[in-house]
């Protein structure tokens, strides 16, 4: 029989098992609404990163322990290891730019980390900086067109079918190409740290703020005028008769 693979409900329902608490307890120490938790533990619902985040700033865990089964048996050999890659077994993450399935979450201590990517932003100004990261990466356009953005290289638009590869360390960005609505892509990252995956969810977060940055950076001058406006009429002391 194949083995479940196990979700972030599963998870989620693992450490409050070996914490010994009741939902009711777990949402007060996570802060997240015992609601919210419920659905997540019963796979109805996913966390967002500002939640993944705020869960493992509470329980004072690293964000790589949700995403990994524990036990206390030592770590054995890595030999003939296998995983299936479902999307539905896949770990989802949500950021402006992008909805990240990670792939194969069972494996503890991976030397790549194989996502699936859907691509929404159709600019490099609402993409926000370009993000660096340890290691490289291999990008495989399964849907849509891609514009691949790099530090050290002009732009290239590839094709459904067509890859590249990068150091990751180099600063870099995908968005969807003109006139595509979304791409699905899916990425291949390697690296010597063992807390890539951290560090990449890490770097999620860093795209939100990057974005919501971006995103008030290309308000309007008429936008601007009117808030300056009402800023203003704000400060004015209404006028007594």
């Amino acid at each position: 029989m194949t083995a479940q693979h196990p979700t972030i409900g599963g998870l989620l329902r693992s450490l409050r098992a070996r914490k010994g608490w009741t939902l009711k307890q777990m949402s007060q120490h996570s802060g997240i609404p015992l609601s919210t938790l419920s659905k997540v533990e019963h796979d109805r619902l996913t966390l967002t990163y500002d939640k993944l985040l705020q869960l493992s700033q509470r329980l004072q865990l690293r964000m790589s322990e949700l995403f990994a089964e524990q036990d206390d048996t030592p770590e054995p050999a890595v030999t003939a290891r296998r995983s299936i890659g479902r999307i539905e077994d896949a770990i989802r993450v949500t950021t402006p730019n992008y909805d990240y399935y990670y792939l194969c979450p069972e494996l503890r201590r991976k030397r790549m980390i194989p996502v699936l990517t859907r691509v929404r932003a159709k600019s490099i100004q609402e993409f926000g900086d370009l993000v660096h990261h340890s290691g490289e990466e291999y990008i495989h356009i399964l849907e849509g067109r891609a514009e691949i953005h790099t530090e050290f290289y002009d732009p290239i638009v590839l094709e459904a079918g067509e890859s590249v590869y990068i150091d990751s360390n180099m600063g870099h960005a995908y968005i969807a190409a003109k006139g595509c609505e979304e791409v699905l892509l899916l990425g291949v990252c390697s690296s010597a740290d063992e807390q890539l995956m951290e560090s990449l969810m890490t770097l999620h977060g860093e795209e939100t703020i990057a974005q919501q940055k971006s995103a008030r950076t290309e308000e309007s001058p008429s936008a601007r005028a009117v808030a300056r406006s009402r800023r203003m009429t704000a400060k004015t002391p209404p006028k007594t008769r």
